[in-house]
């Protein structure tokens, strides 16, 4: 998959976009990340890329005309080679806010462009020009667009085949069934007196896939309630044959009990 970056700082979005996995990832020729400097494309004799906004107000906004040649030059490229222009996303508050959903969807593109703006943003035309898809990662106001968009390219490029070393971890990843993530231990079973659930360390694989089921929808109800009743909504089959397992272990535990009472009373 190719992400196409247009920023005023590719160098901000090459070092960090090529180390760890993203880094390995590109190496294997399973994503390619590039960075196409904006203001290449100014038509002004100062490189300048902002100007004054009308109607007043404060800071400088990022005029049409580098905006769209940068954004042209590169979907002349990605026509050449897929037929169609790719979907442009521009990093914005106003926005949808991103989410795992999303990404899953990003990531069945072929190619993506990546719109950073600075200062107070893009002049409105470009964006109606280009047909620029706003998306937002949260409530709240950065100096650029280039971490959200670094944010997004990591998150897609994890649902890339070949990206992860294990297919299960994106699998099992937060928000992929819906739920948050169960808690997750390694070795050594014991550390500062805190000892790993023991039903990890029993072999019981079934047994393992119930209780992370569980601490996922206990943890999600407790911290996002919102993706919790989503969750029920969204599987109600899943819901029912939970409930009938717990009541079934319910019964089960029942006779134990009392058996446990029987064999007491006789002695």
């Amino acid at each position: 998959m190719r992400f196409h970056v247009l920023t005023l700082f590719p160098e901000m979005v090459e070092s960090a976009l090529g180390e760890s996995i993203l880094g390995r990832a590109a190496q294997k020729g399973l994503v390619e990340i590039s960075a196409v400097d904006i203001r290449r494309f100014t038509q002004n004799r100062h490189n300048r890329v902002d100007d004054y906004t009308y109607g007043g107000g404060a800071g400088m906004l990022m005029q049409a005309q580098p905006v769209f040649d940068c954004c042209n030059f590169v979907q002349e490229g990605i026509r050449s080679r897929q037929g169609r222009p790719a979907r442009v996303l521009y990093m914005s508050p106003l926005g949808p806010t991103f989410n795992q959903r999303m990404a899953q969807e990003l990531a069945q593109e072929e190619e993506l462009i990546l719109l950073c703006g600075h200062y107070e943003g893009i002049d409105a035309r470009a964006l109606e020009e280009i047909g620029a898809e706003e998306v937002s990662i949260g409530d709240f106001v950065l100096t650029g667009g280039e971490l959200p968009a670094m944010m997004i390219i990591d998150a897609v490029s994890r649902m890339i085949p070949g990206v992860l070393g294990n297919t299960e971890s994106a699998d099992t990843d937060s928000f992929m069934n819906g739920l948050l993530e169960y808690p997750q231990y390694s070795r050594p079973a014991v550390w500062h007196g805190r000892e790993v659930p023991p039903v990890l360390l029993s072999g019981d694989h079934a047994r393992v896939e119930e209780w992370r089921f569980e601490q996922s929808l206990a943890i999600t109800k407790e911290r996002r309630p919102d993706l919790y009743e989503r969750f029920v909504l969204e599987n109600p089959g899943i819901m029912e044959a939970r409930q009938k397992r717990l009541d079934r272990q319910k019964r089960l535990e029942e006779r134990r009990r009392r058996r446990e009472e029987k064999q007491q009373g006789g002695k």
